[in-house]
């Protein structure tokens, strides 16, 4: 373990415990004159102190970790890059801020985060009559659950026990669970599964609570109608771990709690028709095949990536890895993570992310090594996958999926066989869009960074008033 300067949470800790330094350094079996060091971050933090604090207060590792901070801190860079013209906050000043107040920059960046949404409203007519504080209610509680998954690694271990259970109890096949969810459903809770042309509300998916009936799109495929009945099951037997997870945080609005309660039935879901052991074993041993996973556990390609992005278990970590769902607009729909990535909010997401030319190979998966301006370096596997629904000439869906880890973890996939992970050649370099990205002199530019003025010539960029053609 480096050394970490880590003081102000050890504060934080302390006065969220109301003890005084005399008292906590007693806890810890320390002198008081050190724990004033460690909390004015005069010494590191050092490992035996972190084994006492999880000793003595049972607390999670991840809230002494600096990588946890990453997204925070590339939260608060992009808030201040894009409203500071003057007086720029330095990065040393950040760091300090998320180091010693990490609550405070929570703070601050949330309501950095109302102001945009209320300024974006202001600008913006809403269609179909929908009242404006509803839009921004409907995409903060978007956000507001996509932190909490990330700020839980996207991991339950609670969600992953009971649906290993279950799948036990229920005497489950890998691959061939539709039958055997069926069966649980009608046996357990009288509820028969129907299959229609359209569910009632135009939806994939319809539950009948009078009736006992759970209709579900004739179109679906089988493996997407396990996953949808595994849902329904999830909602009514593990009600109560999604509760206990749900009640760790306090969310602003019941729209915000209703809608965590379903992703995390969905986790459940997921977890039920692909449970954690056999899973991860599988992971292991075909180097990460998405394909082969696939086809193994009868779930579909975005399925298996989001599963393979909750591999947390402490005993059986599979690759922390990111996972994105990306439409042709370059809109995020879907952003999971079991370790810290930012892509801005600002601006749109970099061109020459690859993620963008899988549209271009429908079907296709494609990989590439991409070096984030910071000098971390990714490496990404991308994939388009389709899905409709309706009739003739009804517009479909069709996403281009990314799994991304850090380049370290590259070697242990299938998908980096041939390739030289080691070759800073080999790294494409990207930024988090273009009013965020630094690399001033990249030729696919839109926009200039914000808060830096630009050379103009005849060779500026692409926001250049015409083109060369």
């Amino acid at each position: 373990m480096k050394k970490a300067f880590l003081g102000g949470r050890l504060r934080q800790l302390r006065e969220q415990n109301k003890l005084t330094q005399a008292a906590l350094a007693q806890r810890l079996d320390i002198s008081a004159s050190y724990l004033n060091q460690l909390e004015r971050n005069q010494r590191p933090l050092t490992v035996q102190v972190l084994l006492k604090i999880n000793q003595e207060f049972g607390l999670d590792i991840q809230f002494f970790s600096e990588e946890g901070d990453a997204r925070l801190l590339a939260e608060l860079r992009e808030v201040f890059h894009t409203e500071m013209q003057e007086d720029a906050v330095t990065a040393a000043q950040l760091r300090d801020l998320v180091d010693n107040t990490p609550a405070v920059a929570r703070r601050f960046v949330r309501l950095y985060r109302d102001y945009r949404e209320a300024d974006e409203l202001a600008k913006t007519q809403v269609l179909g009559g929908t009242p404006a504080n509803s839009a921004a209610n409907a995409r903060t509680a978007f956000e507001d659950v996509r932190d909490f998954f990330y700020d839980k690694r996207n991991y339950f271990e609670q969600l992953d026990n009971k649906a290993e259970a279950i799948f036990e109890n229920a005497s489950l096949s890998i691959g061939h669970s539709l039958d055997g969810l069926t069966r649980r459903l009608r046996n357990r809770h009288d509820i028969e599964v129907a299959l229609v042309d359209m569910p009632e509300g135009g939806q994939i998916r319809h539950y009948n609570a009078q009736e006992h009936v759970l209709q579900l799109a004739r179109s679906l495929r089988g493996g997407q109608r396990a996953f949808q009945i595994a849902l329904q099951i999830g909602l009514l037997e593990a009600q109560s771990e999604i509760e206990r997870q749900v009640s760790t945080v306090e969310f602003a609005t019941n729209e915000t709690r209703e809608l965590a309660r379903i992703g995390l039935a969905k986790y459940f879901a997921a977890a039920l028709i692909m449970p954690y052991n056999a899973f991860w074993k599988a992971a292991e041993k075909s180097r990460y095949d998405i394909a082969w996973l696939s086809r193994q556990f009868g779930a579909g390609f975005e399925t298996t990536c989001h599963r393979l992005s909750t591999l947390q278990r402490p005993t059986q970590k599979g690759i922390p890895f990111f996972f994105l769902r990306v439409d042709r607009a370059g809109n995020i729909s879907k952003r999971q993570s079991a370790t810290d990535f930012h892509f801005s909010k600002v601006g749109g997401s970099c061109p020459l992310w690859k993620v963008h030319a899988a549209f271009d190979q429908p079907g296709e998966i494609l990989t590439q090594i991409a070096q984030m301006p910071d000098g971390r370096t990714y490496f990404w596997v991308t994939r388009t996958v389709a899905s409709g629904y309706g009739s003739y000439g009804a517009p479909g869906k069709f996403f281009s999926i990314a799994l991304g880890c850090d380049i370290q973890h590259a070697s242990r996939m299938v998908y980096s066989k041939g390739l030289d992970l080691s070759d800073p050649e080999a790294a494409t370099p990207i930024g988090a869009g273009c009013k965020m990205c630094p690399r001033e002199k990249c030729t696919q530019r839109a926009f200039p960074m914000v808060g830096k003025s630009i050379e103009i010539d005849a060779n500026s960029a692409g926001f250049a008033p015409y083109s060369s053609d």
